[in-house]
């Protein structure tokens, strides 16, 4: 709890004073440091309370602790609670026991209060270890039996809640326990009351989390708890006290230690007296580059160590915990869907921040649809004096406006008059008083241009922005090297950027900062929702969707929780806030729309890798000295095919499939024979028989010849249609393709959605897509059988061809004023204007326009989205850049432009063809009349209706079984057919003999390595070549290997990267001719991973590691500080695991571990994940 004491004094006392009467406050609370905070005219002091004093296991009679949920008294409070109180909480956890489980059932007086602030206040770390020590004592003194959920209790100083309880009982009845709460809640005090429980058994836990930076910071928490002495670290970069009886470490680790006890044992497991693994963010194991690992811990795991798995509110935890139930042994979900800190939903707008819910939550508040916001920029006064504009001729115009749809263009319109600045959205949060927030942001660059725009905002006091410096002034004597020069601004004003771009250091600097109130606004990407202890008033969300190397992707509905999570402190908000930001691209449609979509479940991501392989098939070893079958030592016998197809078959996925999938394919068949049968129903013939059987002989006959009538007709206006559509594209293709070069002129481009609203999108034209030489849009066009156009000059008549030489349809490009760039052809062109851009440099030596524009165009490496077809050809759209959004500002509005403005002029022969069309079809619709006024209409118009009503159906039907084919493409049972392919390589490849199993020296040295792609890895680290480098030539290379995902960042203009020495450069050209060989293997097997080889950032390797300063190294440098750390904690990574590896040259790992030693140096090196 933060208490401040506000002390003021005349304008004349001396400073003296001040201090002596702070002396004489901490001589009266002579308490240690925490978070009492004594403010005496502008001077800041913080101190901590001391909580009461230490339970006695003797006396607990004579003295009783604020009540423990784990208590089976009842509880007191000033506020009575009903039946209904409790039955509403109880439906807000579950336990459940699933028939491979084993059940939880619930006590009576199992449900408590909700904690309320001051109870939920923690002791300090030294009061927190001394009751686990003496815990520890009482367990040598009376055994392990006193062990229960009370005494384990007695830790806190706070009430727990109830699924929390629920998960400890279930552990102390030597369960493995899966949980599933909401992020924030409180999952980690499950694994650390499991944590005490061993710790005072004398046994070992292992707590694995999925980031290094949250492996850190678990560790400092531990150690707070247990004591230096009883915790542990290991991820990779670091291993402190490796023997703890608590080791946390990242679960890549502990999967390699997995590997060991089912694979190629040469040394023990590392599993000695563990008793506990705890799985902290087990729903990574839906992530797509990581989610294997959770999957091979749990099948991996020795059955007789518990596990303990916390994840966050996922669909599917039955399946989860069934799958491991099944596989591991004896196993109990606790899930809980309420959140101790509620949240508040918001949204904000250029002038407001509504809330984004009706008062029942349930639906969008109407004050944010489009229509409202149409009226609102209209000047009417929607829903207010509602009764007297009922009255008046306003209400015509409003149902007007609102029953017209919207069209793109509106919609796109309305959106950018409604997007507010950072300020806007700021001041909002500081007059409801929702600081301190996480302001996520899906970009680097927009978060460090975020801070720069409001560092001028000052939103601390002087006691606050002294703390601040005299924090900044102690961290840079510390780590000089890592202060974010760029940063340093906003910070002593309150704000601050977190990403992945900065290192580590500082990244833990600003979490200490934010944590303890000095930072109001942390600006940063969604990595930081990812189990990282910043918890906030406010989480505001500036997007619903980023940018992906497959285009602008929406977020999932998991994702947008797992951000909002971040709002709400336990024990010091009442209420968290959640703020959505209006945006071009989403309004609060879209953000209901994902709210409401419901929780995604988990999804296996099972996948077989070389270490996977080589480390279950691995027996006989053949000795380096001798390549011969009988020079072997023989570890162990090594898996058949078949136990390892057991093993594999184990998947979370495999699980899924053998109940789900099962169930989902029976009611797809099910749905597949409906729409048969409907689809029967529907046809002509049936039609036709239901039309005789209820029509008398005349009627029917009647009917029956206006309809065959009717439907040449139709065929006719189709042709016709044809025809004018073609004679349309004769006028327009010569017209697109001679415009003159000395300008960019404006089009207008027309389209119909799905739901038949027209769009009507002004454009500037850059030119067709044949005149686009070399550009990578043409190649991926012309490359790509999605963009072939029909060749419709066979199907015309040899009249009509010579009547329409250009009746060929092509592709241009246009970038429209939405800032999307359009691919189109000429059925897709309303009109064209005679204004637009000129095409002229702006200043001396600039380029063109034209070619500025095809430069921006070629930079979208991304994918195009089909907005409408047709047998014309489609129109395309992309997703412009920040570069083309100038461009785009500046192209006029359609209501602009006048008649005498277009150019286009069609010709007499496409107008006549219009005219036969219109006729064509005026025709068609008196045959339709008098269809209308037969004999039977009303009786075949009955069975007509009918058979629109069965289409309907059979369209829900569809949607139905497509959402279940694509719930089956998910959980597809896979990684057998991996293995064996991989298998294949490895066998080619000379690594282990798939048919003995033994491996051989190549394999041996691929099963100990940690890495993507372990074969090509052990391939280059055997190889000669790299025993003439230098240690820092060697770290050079070694890089190259590990530089996947590091990018120059193109706004930094003006900036270098140091280049790698010839020698470097010609030792990877070497490496890239058996890379290839590799990658030719791998595609004849069907194999699929990466293997990486770049030189691009060797020389900044090398550089580091041939001494170069951090300062010297980071000046105009085009890479990010934490991009380029986590390239050098890459390749020291990879260099000082070369010691340790079988079968690789003792100079080779000589040379490893004395560059691991030089580049292991501050900042890369101190302790910050």
């Amino acid at each position: 709890m933060n208490t401040s004491f506000i002390l003021s004094s005349p304008q004349d006392s001396c400073q003296s004073k001040l201090f002596s009467f702070a002396s004489a406050i901490h001589q009266t609370f002579p308490f240690p440091r925490a978070n009492t905070c004594i403010r005496v005219s502008g001077f800041c002091f913080r101190r901590t309370r001391r909580s009461p004093n230490l339970r006695s296991h003797q006396f607990r009679v004579s003295y009783k602790f604020p009540k423990s949920l784990f208590s089976e008294e009842p509880q007191l409070s000033d506020v009575d609670e009903d039946d209904e109180e409790d039955e509403e909480a109880a439906d807000e956890y579950e336990v459940t026991p699933l028939e491979v489980l084993t059940g939880v059932e619930e006590e009576d007086d199992a449900l408590e209060a909700i904690p309320t602030a001051t109870e939920t206040q923690f002791r300090s770390a030294e009061f927190k270890w001394q009751r686990v020590e003496r815990l520890r004592n009482e367990v040598r003194e009376f055994g392990e039996e006193i062990i229960d959920a009370d005494e384990l209790a007695s830790v806190y100083d706070f009430r727990v809640d109830k699924f929390q309880r629920l998960a400890v009982q279930a552990f102390l009845r030597g369960s493995s326990v899966v949980v599933s709460a909401p992020t924030s809640s409180g999952k980690t005090l499950i694994a650390e009351a499991a944590a005490v429980a061993t710790v005072a058994r004398g046994r070992r836990l292992f707590y694995t989390t999925p980031l290094k930076a949250l492996s850190n910071q678990k560790f400092r928490e531990f150690r707070e708890t247990f004591g230096d002495s009883n915790v542990g670290l290991l991820t990779g970069d670091s291993a402190v006290n490796k023997d703890a009886q608590v080791l946390i470490m990242t679960t890549e680790i502990l999967r390699n230690m997995l590997y060991q006890s089912v694979g190629m044992v040469s040394s023990g497991s590392g599993l000695f007296h563990v008793d506990v693994i705890v799985l902290d963010e087990v729903h990574y194991l839906s992530d797509i580059s990581r989610g294997t690992v959770w999957e091979e811990i749990v099948i991996y795991c020795p059955k007789d160590v518990q596990l303990i798995c916390l994840s966050a509110t996922v669909a599917n935890p039955d399946e989860l915990a069934g799958w491991i139930g099944q596989i591991h042994g004896k196993t109990e979900l606790v899930t809980s869907s309420k959140r101790p800190v509620p949240l508040t939903w918001h949204f904000s707008a250029k002038t407001s921040l509504l809330p984004l819910l009706d008062e029942k939550g349930t639906k969008m508040n109407r004050k944010l649809s489009l229509n409202y916001l149409q009226l609102y920029a209209s000047g009417m006064k929607p829903y207010k004096e509602e009764r007297l504009q009922r009255r008046n001729s306003k209400k015509r115009d409003r149902t007007d406006i609102m029953s017209s749809p919207l069209s793109k263009n509106d919609i796109n319109s309305i959106r950018r008059s409604q997007v507010p600045q950072v300020r806007d959205t700021l001041r909002h949060l500081e007059e409801r008083n929702m600081l301190p927030a996480i302001w996520f942001i899906f970009s680097r660059k927009g978060c460090d241009a975020a801070v720069q725009y409001i560092e001028d905002c000052n939103l601390l006091n002087e006691c606050e922005m002294s703390e601040i410096d005299l924090a900044l002034k102690k961290f840079r004597k510390q780590y000089p090297d890592a202060v974010r020069e760029s940063a340093v601004k906003g910070l002593l004003k309150g704000v601050a950027s977190h990403h992945a771009g900065c290192l580590p250091l500082w990244k833990s600097f600003i979490e200490e900062l934010f944590q303890r109130g000095l930072v109001k606004i942390v600006f940063a990407t969604e990595t930081l929702a990812a189990g990282i202890n910043m918890p906030a008033r406010t989480a505001v969300i500036s997007s619903l969707s980023k940018r992906s190397e497959s285009g602008r992707t929406l977020l999932r509905t998991n994702e947008l929780l797992q951000m909002a999570g971040r709002a709400g402190r336990r024990g010091t908000d009442e209420m968290g806030h959640v703020v959505l930001v209006q945006t071009p691209y989403e309004g609060a449609e879209e953000c209901c729309r994902l709210l409401f979509a419901g929780i995604e479940p988990l999804v296996s991501q099972f996948t077989a890798s070389y270490g996977m392989v080589l480390n279950l098939l691995a027996g006989a070893k053949v000795t380096r000295r001798s390549q011969e079958l009988n020079d072997m030592k023989v570890l162990q016998a090594g898996r058949s095919f078949e136990e390892a197809k057991k093993l594999v078959e184990q998947s979370f996925g495999n699980y899924v499939g053998s109940s789900v999938m099962i169930a989902a394919k029976e009611e797809l068949t099910k749905i597949q024979n409906e729409i048969e049968f409907l689809s029967l129903e529907v046809s002509e013939d049936a039609i036709d028989r239901k039309s005789r059987k209820l029509l008398s002989e005349k009627a029917y006959k009647e009917i029956a010849d206006l309809q065959e009538e009717l439907r040449s007709e139709k065929r006719l206006r189709t042709e016709l249609r044809r025809r004018m559509e073609l004679k349309r594209i004769s006028v327009l293709n010569p017209l697109l393709n001679q415009l003159e070069d000395d300008h960019l002129p404006f089009i207008c481009l027309q389209y119909k959605d799905s739901e038949g609203v027209q769009h009507l999108i002004p454009a500037v034209y850059l030119g067709p897509l044949n005149s686009l030489d070399g550009s990578k849009v043409k190649n991926m066009v012309y490359d790509s059988e999605s963009f072939q156009l029909n060749v419709l000059g066979n199907e015309l008549k040899f009249g009509d061809a010579e009547e329409m030489p250009d009746a060929e349809p092509s592709h241009y490009v246009a970038l429209g004023s939405d800032n999307s760039w359009y691919l189109f052809t000429e059925k897709w062109v309303k009109t064209v204007y005679r204004t637009g851009f000129p095409n002229v440099a702006l200043a001396q030596g600039d380029d063109l326009p034209r070619e500025i524009m095809r430069m921006h165009l070629d930079k979208e490496d991304i994918q195009w989205e089909k907005l409408a077809d047709s047998e014309f050809g489609g129109l395309w759209c992309i997703e412009g850049s920040l570069e083309t959004w100038s461009w785009s500002l500046n192209i006029p509005v359609l209501s602009s432009f006048f008649e005498d403005d277009e150019v286009l002029q069609m010709s007499k022969a496409y107008n006549e063809a219009v005219e036969c069309y219109k006729e064509q079809r005026n025709k068609v619709s008196r045959l339709k009349k008098r269809i209308a006024r037969t004999e039977g209409f009303k009786e075949y118009k009955k069975i007509i209706d009918m058979g629109k009503f069965t289409e309907e159906k059979i369209a829900r039907l569809k949607a139905r079984a497509d959402r279940l084919i694509s719930r089956v493409e998910q959980i597809e049972p896979s990684g057998w057919k991996e293995f064996l392919q991989i298998s294949n390589v490895i066998h080619e490849s000379r690594a282990l003999d798939i048919n003995t199993h033994v491996i051989f020296p190549l394999g041996e040295t691929a099963a100990a390595i940690r890495g993507g792609n372990e074969l090509w890895l052990a391939t280059v680290l055997r190889n000669k070549i790299l025993l003439g480098l230098k240690p820092p030539q060697l770290a050079a290379v070694i890089g190259s290997l590990v530089s996947e995902g590091i990018k120059i960042r193109p706004w930094k203009n003006n900036s270098y990267i140091y280049e790698p020495s010839t020698t470097v450069i010609n030792v990877i050209n070497f490496l890239d001719d058996h890379r290839s060989s590799l990658l030719e293997l791998q595609e004849k097997h069907g194999v699929k991973i990466t293997c990486c080889l770049d030189s691009q950032f060797s020389g900044m390797v090398e550089a580091w590691a041939s001494g170069l300063t951090w300062r010297e190294i980071m000046m105009d440098c085009a890479m990010d500080e934490g991009d380029l750390a986590r390239l050098l904690r890459r390749t020291i990574d990879l260099l000082a695991q070369i010691p340790k590896l079988p079968d690789i040259d003792p100079q080779l790992q000589r040379n490893a571990m004395m560059a691991s030693n030089v580049m292991d140096r501050p900042p890369i090196s101190d302790l910050a994940g």
